[in-house]
């Protein structure tokens, strides 16, 4: 008989799977929000789906009065922007500093117990400080999200350097290769797809940070518009805007996860060797 740890689903199954919490969520959420529309015509906290399709419709089609933009697209871009000015930067500083206190000793006493400490700091809690430094413009939100992934970033970074087998940097040596071909040629070509999967794994934060520092000093951004509308209770438009969350979360994930198999698909040939061992 064979153990169901071992049994793999074919694509088909998989992809039902899949499917299966998604509308086990939507079918409980259905019957909820109809008990409670049965009790209250005008309960809020648990719109209609037509309802929210209707405050959809209208985010993503009817200009707004005062401003002439539509809202949903005009906080999408700012949002997106802020996000990839963070990501961006936090992801050169990753690679940069974590080959730095990787590969190079010197480096690694210098900075790897400030960066750890840098780490353990909350960045929401240092959020007041950043709106006194830097104001309330875009430049305080994108500082904190880059303080917030970073140094997580750049100590993944260090400990996937410090886990490159040592003989691969002695033949390198023994080639004639200094220390900056090491790096160039040994080490970067493998940290690539490992600084895409760190990214990966930060998105998340990143997007908490977006949003908290969007709520407390922005006039656009789609963290904005959810804590606007939340003094109305309008959860046709907060659900609706926390799923296109959810969904442009995911796509960028699907967008770094796709680029990291073209860049380097040695590295997903052996993940994959790995989870079937």
């Amino acid at each position: 008989m064979k153990r169901i740890i071992n049994r793999n689903p074919n694509a088909r199954v998989q992809v039902l799977l899949s499917l299966l919490p998604f509308v086990a969520v939507a079918v409980i959420y259905v019957f909820a929000s109809e008990a409670r529309l049965a009790e209250n015509a005008n309960d809020k906290l648990l719109p209609s789906l037509d309802a929210m399709f209707k405050s959809l419709t209208r985010l993503t089609t009817v200009p707004n009065k005062r401003t002439g933009d539509i809202l949903l697209w005009t906080d999408t871009a700012a949002s997106l922007t802020r996000l990839s000015w963070g990501v961006s930067i936090s992801a050169l500083l990753g690679l940069f500093f974590g080959i730095l206190t990787g590969a190079i000793p010197y480096t690694r006493s210098l900075l790897s117990s400030f960066i750890a400490v840098l780490s353990m700091i909350p960045p929401m809690a240092i959020l007041p400080i950043l709106f006194i430094m830097f104001d309330l413009g875009e430049l305080s939100k994108v500082i904190l999200i880059v303080i917030g992934i970073a140094p997580f970033i750049i100590r993944d970074l260090q400990q996937q350097v410090l886990e490159i087998p040592r003989e691969q940097i002695i033949k390198a040596q023994t080639l004639g290769a200094s220390t900056w071909q090491i790096i160039a040629r040994v080490l970067l070509p493998q940290l690539y797809p490992r600084l895409i999967q760190s990214v990966r794994l930060s998105l998340g934060t990143a997007w908490l940070f977006l949003i908290a520092a969007e709520a407390i000093a922005a006039t656009d951004g789609l963290g904005y518009r959810i804590f606007l509308v939340r003094r109305y209770l309008a959860m046709d438009v907060i659900l609706p805007y926390v799923a296109w969350i959810t969904l442009l979360a995911y796509l960028s994930d699907t967008v770094l996860l796709k680029l990291s198999q073209h860049i380097s698909p040695w590295f997903h040939g052996t993940q994959r060797k790995d989870a079937s061992a």
